[in-house]
């Protein structure tokens, strides 16, 4: 949803921007509702004052000074590649790729945010990857520059060679669990994508052996905790402004092949490039088969589907706002309905997730407000863009890059405002554009619908900056100046049970409920929750 078209009429955002650049408010912050006067000022300034809304980035994290980080990644593919240019180091083919495309779109920052990114100081010391050509292309790229780069042919491998500090895991999710467990056994700082596990086992698996070695940093690639929005948008939680939440709605809208997991399929790959059974580890044992291998996302023996892959950013991103836990049930619907290609994994979802003890808090007498639904939808074969919305009582915001509150016409806290007209409930009461006048490049479909909800980049005094960047860096912050990761293993945990309960609704077709007390997953008499989760029958 474009928030910021049609606000005021007569003028543009832009030229509102302009008009307000000279005010000291951090970032791009205006009202609306009054004429530009004299009095409209006093009363806009006297609204921010009310509402009190603190639009200010988190604390900077510590040095990176002392000897270099001796880094290993394992799994160098789409997101391993992307990882890796956050941590600073770049193929020669991406590098070529973005000379020329900036060349030809002067729009196009990436090249130059790239060359402006801060140095980690770390050595990129290993690649681990079963797919001999991607293996051979990392370390063509990063053995230069007084960068050491080994292949390691397996992950054991590289976790026990004494010569690697911290790991970061892009494999598929059947791999994440089990590699970040051996790497933090064996005293490794670890980076693990989401999500955090594949099974439910293996989330506890992992939380217990975070517990056993509290002298190491492990960290969940929910980069959107750093997004300057929604960290507003948690100031602005805790001050009441929108009342009590009863319900949130979070979507994702993609409309591609690319957007579906139906990524290009190497022609080189091949049995004798690819080390097929480490590539299936615990999965079901099958003939070799190149679609599975470069499209695991659409299988359940590999990956989580939308519940896993999608749902956990935008669970994640409401639970880093509300901070509201694991939801108390869960239901799930959804089929494949946009991509009959032998996948197995819906593309068209809607998970419910309610949480009947939740409060935001109340302008209205106790005890009349109390509990929240949250309501994931998601689509693979549209892409309208329907934005994320947390509807109070008093108030709306809707909560991406940018951050709109419209305040209720029925609202209580706002009713005197609204009835002598200083409110006017059709145009925000507060917005928050940390770009201000900053010019960003989008080159498709995905990478807008990324763009949108925080996850390539945010906004540092006005300047663009990579989320990614910005979470890695704050990893290897905690690794060398203490502190704790913003997404560690107690968020990690919240958002793989979230996921799996999605997952178990969809293929059970009944309500899942989560027993807080103990810590568990209500099971039937006679239910195997993990063998359900990982039956790749069911579609």
């Amino acid at each position: 949803m474009e928030t910021d078209k049609n606000l005021f009429k007569g003028l543009s955002r832009r030229d509102w921007l302009k008009i307000l650049g000279g005010i000291p408010i951090v970032g791009a912050v205006w009202t609306a509702g009054f004429r530009f006067s004299e009095k409209a000022k006093s009363e806009r300034n006297l609204l921010l004052e009310t509402l009190n809304i603190k639009a200010s980035a988190p604390p900077a994290s510590g040095p990176m000074s002392g000897e270099p980080l001796r880094i290993g990644l394992i799994g160098f593919g789409i997101r391993g590649e992307q990882l890796m240019r956050s941590l600073g180091f770049a193929t020669t083919e991406w590098l070529e790729q973005m000379a020329k495309s900036s060349a030809e779109n002067p729009n196009d920052k990436r090249l130059e945010d790239f060359k402006a990114q801060e140095n980690l100081n770390v050595k990129l010391a290993g690649i681990c990857d079963i797919f001999d050509v991607r293996a051979e292309k990392a370390l063509a790229s990063f053995n230069q520059d007084g960068n050491v780069c080994k292949r390691y042919r397996t992950h054991s491998e590289m976790i026990n060679s004494g010569e690697i500090d911290a790991i970061i895991i892009a494999t598929p999710d059947h791999w994440h669990a089990p590699m970040a467990i051996e790497a933090i056994e064996a005293g490794l700082h670890v980076y693990i994508e989401k999500p955090m596990t594949h099974t439910i086992q293996e989330t506890y698996d992992l939380r217990e052996s975070c517990r056993r070695n509290p002298d190491v940093v492990m960290a969940v690639g929910h980069q959107h905790r750093q997004t300057q929005s929604f960290l507003t948008a948690q100031d602005a939680i805790e001050k009441m402004t929108l009342g009590h939440v009863s319900l949130v709605t979070t979507t994702t809208n993609r409309n591609d092949d690319n957007g579906a997991w139906q990524y290009d399929i190497h022609p080189d790959a091949s049995p004798s490039t690819i080390d097929w059974d480490a590539f299936l580890g615990t999965a079901p044992k099958i003939p070799f088969n190149s679609e599975h291998f470069f499209r695991w996302r659409k299988w359940w023996a590999y990956g989580s589907g939308l519940s896993g892959d999608l749902l956990t950013h935008d669970y994640d991103r409401i639970n880093c706002v509300l901070k509201m836990g694991i939801p108390k049930y869960i239901t799930a619907s959804g089929g494949i309905y946009t991509h009959r290609d032998g996948r197995n994994v819906p593309d068209v979802m809607q998970i419910n997730m309610d949480f009947p003890d939740f409060s935001t808090g109340s302008s209205q007498e106790p005890g009349k407000e109390k509990g929240m639904t949250l309501v994931y939808s998601a689509t693979l074969g549209n892409q309208f863009e329907r934005g994320t919305l947390l509807m109070g009582h008093d108030a709306t915001m809707e909560l991406g890059n940018m951050l709109t509150i419209h305040a209720d016409p029925r609202s209580t806290k706002y009713a005197d405002l609204i009835k002598e007209n200083r409110i006017d409930p059709m145009v925000p009461i507060y917005q928050y554009d940390p770009s201000a006048n900053g010019v960003d490049a989008v080159t498709s479909a995905t990478a807008k619908y990324f763009a949108n909800k925080g996850l390539l980049w945010t906004y540092r005094d006005g300047k663009r900056v990579d989320s990614t960047f910005l979470h890695i860096r704050e990893w290897l912050s905690c690794i060398r100046n203490g502190g704790e990761p913003s997404c560690g293993i107690v968020e990690g945990f919240e958002e793989a049970i979230t996921a799996h309960m999605g997952g178990l609704s969809y293929k059970i077709g009944r309500r899942i409920e989560w027993d807080e007390e103990n810590e568990r997953i209500v099971a039937l008499p006679g239910e195997d929750l993990d063998q359900i989760l990982l039956n790749n029958d069911i579609s």
